[in-house]
């Protein structure tokens, strides 16, 4: 089965990845994919977004989530359990994360350590790499079962040890990313790591099956805030032409520059409205923007947001799919 695994990643807050992740999964599943959505984020909003805090609830207690699968290892025993799906809409799953997955992170960070630098011991090397491929052996498992065309990965704003391990499993990166300075600082530091990780993982020598991490930047895609007039012009429009270079030079490790705006950059996948008003009623009626109806609140100008909304997600999805079969 060829499934395409998406991770959604910077480690700057405030950029709209959980958004865009769940609205990139309904499109994909609009578009006939088969799709499965992975909340590896501790806060576990994704899931909020896509359940509810009810039903949310009801998955943590019965352990239904994608920590559930990891605490057999946690135990002493040798593998995950069978991950459980959570079946959103047909065509459309769910592995619901969990506020317990940041009990990981200490462990990860070991078994980090033991399994790049502990060489002499074999065994712990073996098992430090076991613990590492967990989630990707989880959404391995998880995508079989769903029969899923295409993952999405939905992940915190950090570059700590859960992360780390999340990204190894997925083919391709895509950098959510706003129009400020701090995002642009944000976008430097994100590509040196990433080419570390990257680097770092596929010079291991190892005869265990483990991800690939292939990781391969797949572009950026531009969320515009609302308009600020104490916003100096100079500085904004300095931001369309720097991204684009330094997404080149720190993302793709291409050392030549280039002087172009944002608006022409192939790497550009798309740009996404600020959409203050809509993503609260869709929140309240538990549904993405383009499926707002007057019903949920959506009336007059928000019912042609919403319409609009659509064309924008499946423009986006459309321009991913073009790109990773490109």
């Amino acid at each position: 089965m060829n499934t395409t695994t998406i991770a959604f990643f910077n480690n700057r807050s405030d950029v709209g990845k959980t958004t865009l992740v769940y609205h990139l999964a309904w499109m994909y599943r609009e578009l006939g994919y088969r799709v499965l959505a992975a909340d590896l984020d501790p806060q576990a909003n994704l899931s909020m977004m896509f359940l509810g805090e009810d039903r949310l609830e009801e998955l943590w207690l019965q352990q239904n989530t994608i920590f559930g699968s990891v605490a057999p290892l946690l135990r002493g025993l040798s593998d995950i359990s069978e991950p459980y799906l959570e079946i959103v809409e047909d065509r459309l799953a769910l592995l619901t994360g969990d506020i317990e997955l940041f009990q990981l992170e200490s462990k990860l960070t070991d078994s980090w350590t033991t399994g790049i630098y502990d060489v002499k011991d074999s065994h712990r090397q073996k098992l430090a790499f076991q613990f590492i491929s967990v989630f990707w052996k989880i959404m391995q498992k998880a995508a079989i079962a769903h029969e899923a065309n295409i993952i999405l990965i939905d992940l915190a704003s950090n570059v700590g040890a859960i992360n780390h391990a999340a990204l190894i499993a997925a083919d391709y990166i895509i950098v959510p990313l706003t129009l400020d300075f701090f995002a642009v600082k944000a976008l430097t530091n994100l590509g040196t790591t990433l080419q570390n990780w990257r680097k770092q993982w596929q010079e291991l020598n190892t005869d265990i099956e483990i991800p690939l991490a292939k990781m391969e930047p797949a572009g950026y895609i531009i969320r515009q805030h609302p308009v600020r007039f104490d916003r100096p012009v100079r500085n904004y429009q300095n931001l369309l032409t720097d991204i684009p270079d330094i997404y080149r030079k720190a993302v793709l490790n291409n050392s030549e520059s280039c002087n172009i705006s944002i608006a022409d950059d192939s790497n550009c996948l798309g740009w996404l409205k600020y959409y203050a008003s809509l993503i609260d009623i869709a929140k309240d009626a538990q549904k993405p923007m383009f499926h707002l109806k007057p019903a949920d609140g959506a009336l007059g100008t928000f019912m042609q947001a919403a319409k609009s909304i659509y064309k924008d997600f499946e423009n986006l999805a459309n321009a991913i799919s073009r790109r990773l079969n490109g």
